[in-house]
């Protein structure tokens, strides 16, 4: 399209952190670094180069509520898009609408401007843990896929009354029941053509769903990496919808033919295999479950006797809460609760009025940890959801969804000094 362009190549991929550098051996990328003013040694984990997949090392998540723009985990499809005339640049809406605009960055700038703090998570989050399970198919993501940053941007619910769509409404009067969002981004699973994806009309002009054509992440402007110029943010749900390089808007009957949504990120059951799937049988999965995962510890750490700080994450899909977070330091026979967060000096209340119903918690708590512990941790959401204690009970040929009870064995250092005597 005019003034955004996908390169058919890798050879204009944007820079990332400067102390990045790429060890193809080990498939990490060691960083020096120094986040929200503390210095830091880690890894990132990079998943694949072409297209760029990487996450960040657990322990960075949890060092501030929202995740700084670099820290972000990368996801992507194919060569990121690069902005030649931004001026040249705009967003059609076409389809089952009224009448069909053009809007410009500037058009969409001088619709009000909303900030709204949102967890964004691949549906492939804890891939690898399930592939142990069994082999599975998809980037290899540890339990950094996902992040939680503040997007500022105009609401799709504005965006669409301009074409004559009323907030709050199910249809279009000519019929359009779901809005269809086509990237500029090109990639191998369309055959070349663009990744797309698509909501119900209903979410789309509801204004409390918070769904936005965002330009700004942290208060910045997007990065090539998060969709510069513009991209679309729908709060609550899976990734894959939070279309990136926005081209087009089309408002259709028919929800989106896309591969992603019809050939991909949907729940099957344990028994379906590639030898007997059937795509068309389950719905495009778009609420996330309930997840936590504990990011302090890994299962390689040693650790000495006595007390030990669990820290991670807790986060729902749809807008809603977490009523809880439960530790176990003995496998799950006993439990405690752990404290709960979001923004410093306010009060974490589920659902409350004060807490950013889009967004994970943090959690911690500070434990003895007996010898060979395995901890776990699990969270309850507002609507009583609570995680799955077996990966096996939720295993997926895809490797989608793995919320299963997170858990970490590891050793004390004494027990770890004996076994060498």
């Amino acid at each position: 399209m005019p003034g955004l362009t996908a390169p058919a190549t890798y050879s204009d991929e944007p820079p990332r952190h400067p102390a990045l550098k790429v060890n193809s051996k080990a498939y990490k990328w060691s960083i020096k670094c120094c986040i929200i003013g503390i210095p830091l040694a880690m890894n990132w984990i990079l998943n694949s180069e072409e297209p760029f997949n990487a996450e960040p090392h657990r322990s960075a998540l949890v060092l501030s509520y929202i995740t700084p723009v670099d820290f972000f985990y990368k996801r992507n499809h194919g060569p990121i898009p690069i902005v030649d005339d931004l001026s040249r640049y705009s967003v059609s809406i076409t389809g089952l609408v009224e009448k069909n605009i053009q809007l410009s960055m500037a058009d969409i700038r001088s619709l009000p401007k909303y900030d709204v703090t949102a967890t964004l998570q691949c549906a492939g989050n804890r891939r690898t843990a399930m592939s142990k399970v069994r082999k599975v198919r998809g980037v290899g993501w540890d339990i950094s896929a996902l992040g939680n940053a503040t997007w500022g941007g105009a609401k799709l619910s504005d965006v669409l009354k301009l074409v004559g769509i009323p907030k709050l409404s199910s249809v279009t009067s000519l019929g359009g029941k779901h809005v269809e969002f086509v990237s500029v981004d090109k990639c191998k699973e369309e055959n070349g053509g663009p990744y797309k994806a698509s909501i119900s009309v209903r979410q789309a002009t509801d204004p409390d769903a918070d769904v936005l054509l965002a330009y700004e992440m942290n208060g910045e402007t997007l990065n090539r990496d998060h969709g510069y110029p513009l991209r679309v943010v729908v709060p609550g749900v899976i990734g894959a919808r939070s279309v990136k390089w926005l081209d087009s808007i089309n408002i259709i009957e028919e929800e989106c033919q896309g591969f992603f949504v019809q050939k991909d990120y949907k729940m099957f059951p344990p028994s379906v295999d590639w030898d007997n799937i059937n795509w068309s049988t389950r719905r495009p999965q778009m609420d996330f479950p309930v997840q936590s995962a504990i990011c302090t510890l890994e299962d390689v750490d040693v650790i000495k006797e006595g007390k030990a700080r669990i820290a991670g994450y807790a986060v729902s899909g749809g807008g809603r809460g977490i009523e809880r977070v439960d530790i176990s330091v003995d496998g799950g026979k006993t439990w405690v609760e752990a404290h709960r967060y979001q923004k410093k000096n306010v009060p974490y209340i589920s659902d409350g009025p004060q807490s950013d119903k889009w967004a994970w918690v943090l959690f911690e708590a500070t434990l003895d940890i007996p010898a060979n512990a395995e901890i776990v941790a699990k969270a309850v959401d507002s609507a009583a959801n609570v995680q799955p204690e077996k990966v096996e009970d939720v295993w997926n040929l895809r490797g989608i969804l793995n919320t299963s009870w997170h858990r970490i064995k590891i050793q004390n250092s004494s027990c770890v000094g004996r076994s060498k005597m």
